[in-house]
């Protein structure tokens, strides 16, 4: 039975688990230094939709084939991380404005969307809303809909908090020696992100 107090614990493991650092947050903030908040809404838009679809696959059982062939899982795992070591090598000279070749773009509505399965922590974040939220005793489509659909609304506030922090600091990358420390802080955090992941 969906209940006042499930639906609390809920939000409140959205909350804690997509406003802490991760993959998203990182690649956001470094987003919102890079393009500015305005440029990175499409990047905000495909995270929470990413996380929906995940959720929903897990319920439909994806999350049952997981715990068959966990090596999929450790693949995901690997590849996501890799893709974290990548920005973070690229991170590099990236916040010379002046450039505009080495500006890049920001991610688009669907790259943000996929990134979703290669990202480990959004994988324990829907495997742990399934199995200890999900409310076996109702309807399984209000089920499904009741954890899915709460995601997008924590993650709301996390996407935004995390690209308005990049976009606020902005103004900083002008001088050359904190640009360059910046730029170093943001790759270490992919870097580490991406260690963690692996533990």
């Amino acid at each position: 039975m969906i209940t006042a107090e499930l639906f609390f614990g809920l939000i409140t493991y959205y909350f804690i688990m997509f406003m802490t650092p991760g993959p998203n947050n990182a690649m956001l903030a470094i987003s919102g230094i890079k393009f500015g908040f305005k440029r990175s809404i499409p990047h905000m838009i495909g995270i929470p939709i990413g996380h929906t679809i995940q959720i929903i696959t897990v319920c439909l059982g994806l999350g049952t084939l997981f715990q068959k062939f966990p090596e999929i899982q450790f693949v995901l795992k690997f590849v996501g991380c890799g893709y974290l070591f990548y920005l973070a090598f690229k991170m590099f000279g990236s916040f010379n404005f002046k450039s505009q070749k080495n500006r890049g773009r920001p991610m688009k509505i669907y790259e943000a969307l996929l990134f979703q399965f290669l990202n480990p922590k959004a994988w324990v974040v829907a495997l742990t809303v399934v199995t200890v939220f999900f409310p076996n005793e109702e309807n399984f489509v209000k089920a499904t809909l009741f954890v899915s659909l709460s995601a997008p609304l924590m993650c709301f506030f996390s996407v935004i908090t995390w690209a308005g922090f990049g976009s606020s600091i902005r103004v900083f990358i002008s001088n050359e020696k904190i640009k360059k420390f910046i730029e170093v802080s943001m790759a270490l955090l992919l870097a580490v992100t991406a260690v963690f992941m692996l533990i």
